[in-house]
């Protein structure tokens, strides 16, 4: 079809506010990324735009200096894929039996669950309670903290409810599925678009978690990245404080602006790495399963 003089002008018109929008929202993670490469001077004096200046990889070269780095990639991971495993698991398991119409006291559970979306125990209470569990110091606290978010829960409901029609368990029952069978070979198989929004979002609230290790951990081998990433920053802090001289100074203090903007790059390289991969299912995922509340 032929576009007439309107169309044409509406789509250059629309390309060009779209390309200022990627433009503001992408090279903050550009300038950052060429940052972590560049001389801290120049970065400060606002002489670097586009590429590197003053090319440097010290900030690189300390963070690995560091072998707690090293355990902390291997906590996180750990508590990340687990952590996820078991949030995915719970919150569809929930959800499915949230959007049944036949199950009885649905309204009064869903009421139920949406208290902690309001009101919380505080933290001297919760943590007591994970004292009293055991769970002080060890890896489930990681794991187990947070495992479902209400949220995600009502969005992968609103997912099942509006995109898979009830009349197909009707049919299934004809088969002689049950609940079980109809979730794990229906309901699940069918649900891969909401499965992979909630891996995305449990995925990155893990990765990003410092809060809950930051308060139930003191053991430095179960310690995640972001926590181990703290110390190094303090680390550096305290002995910038404790250099003598002013050329020593102000060359530590280069050394920390560019570690700053390595450790930038390391948290956040990995799920930039994961999102495009994920990319499709997430937008379909968050449209479908915010039709209907």
């Amino acid at each position: 079809m032929k576009l007439s003089k309107g169309d044409r002008i509406f789509d250059v018109v629309n390309y060009v506010i779209l390309s200022i929008i990627l433009l503001i929202i992408f090279y903050p993670l550009y300038f950052i990324f060429i940052a972590s490469f560049s001389d801290p001077t120049y970065v400060n004096n606002g002489k670097m735009l586009l590429w590197p200046v003053g090319w440097m990889t010290l900030g690189y070269e300390k963070v690995f200096q560091y072998k707690d780095v090293w355990i902390g990639f291997r906590n996180t991971i750990l508590y990340a894929v687990c952590g996820t495993s078991l949030n995915v698991a719970l919150t569809m398991g929930i959800a499915y039996t949230l959007s049944r119409r036949s199950f009885v006291g649905k309204k009064a559970l869903i009421v139920f669950i949406l208290i902690p979306m309001f009101f919380g125990g505080g933290l001297v209470p919760t943590y007591l309670l994970v004292k009293d569990l055991g769970l002080y110091n060890t890896p489930l606290i990681m794991i187990i903290m947070g495992a479902v978010s209400i949220f995600n829960v009502i969005i992968a409901r609103t997912f099942i409810q509006v995109s898979i029609p009830e009349e197909l368990y009707e049919a299934a029952q004809i088969d002689g599925c049950n609940h079980f069978t109809y979730f794990f070979r229906i309901i699940l198989p069918l649900s891969s678009s909401i499965i992979a929004v909630l891996v995305l979002y449990y995925g990155v609230d893990h990765w990003n978690e410092f809060f809950t290790a930051l308060i139930y951990l003191n053991d430095k081998n179960l310690f995640s990245l972001q926590l181990v990433l703290r110390g190094i920053l303090i680390e550096s802090a305290v002995q910038s404080d404790l250099v003598a001289g002013a050329e020593d100074a102000v060359r530590h203090q280069r050394e920390m602006e560019q570690l700053k903007y390595a450790l930038i790059i390391m948290t956040s390289l990995p799920m930039l790495i994961v999102y495009p991969f994920l990319q499709k299912y997430f937008v379909k995922g968050v449209m479908i399963g915010a039709v209907k509340a």
